[in-house]
């Protein structure tokens, strides 16, 4: 691992989370991040061809707010790589049209919240495994999740995407737990990758 290239990596990735850009040239940057960055999770030997990531179209009906509902709780999620067991710690359930949601803070120096999400389409068309809405470790801040208040959000499910092991088997991703598969389909983010 190259440290000061994965840190260059998320700090990309924390300017275009946060940049004033619509979906359309939010997608168009990360695709050119995944062409080019050295710590880009699409293998090098199919960097020179790829034309970028596949997305459904943008959705409307996949923006909503949600509440917060207090709920304790912690997992341990085996990552099966260098991470190991990550421990995370339930930040609440969120209420959405789709299901409910647990909402976790990752329980590491400095934390973060995950929403890992694994919806009905899941294995048809987006990647089996699930996608994430945010991660705010790796600086997925306010397009998938937005703090309104201390217990609303807006949910922009249209940022749904693949964790990194969705390209390439030799990164290793916490998935989404059982409390997070949901039956409902969520039309809307990142599609799978090859």
């Amino acid at each position: 691992m190259n440290a000061l290239e994965l840190t260059d990596y998320r700090a990309a990735v924390a300017r275009m989370y946060l940049a004033d850009t619509d979906l359309k040239e939010f997608r168009a940057q990360r695709d050119e991040l995944f062409a080019t960055h050295p710590q880009s999770a699409i293998p090098l030997s199919e960097r020179s061809s790829f034309t970028g990531l596949r997305y459904l179209p943008p959705n409307d009906d996949v923006i909503v707010e949600a509440t917060l509902r207090p709920a304790d709780g912690e997992i341990d999620i085996d990552t099966g790589g260098e991470d190991g067991v990550v421990h995370y710690k339930r930040a609440g359930i969120l209420e959405t049209p789709f299901g409910e949601l647990s909402l976790w803070w990752i329980a590491a120096y400095g934390g973060g919240l995950f929403l890992p999400v694994r919806d009905a389409t899941c294995g048809h068309g987006a990647y089996g495994g699930g996608r994430y809405l945010t991660d705010t470790v790796k600086g997925t801040h306010g397009r998938g999740l937005e703090v309104l208040s201390g217990t609303r959000v807006r949910l922009d499910f249209n940022y749904l995407y693949n964790p990194s092991c969705a390209y390439d088997d030799a990164w290793q991703c916490p998935l989404a737990p059982a409390e997070n598969r949901i039956s409902a389909a969520i039309e809307a983010g990142e599609l799978t990758y090859h």
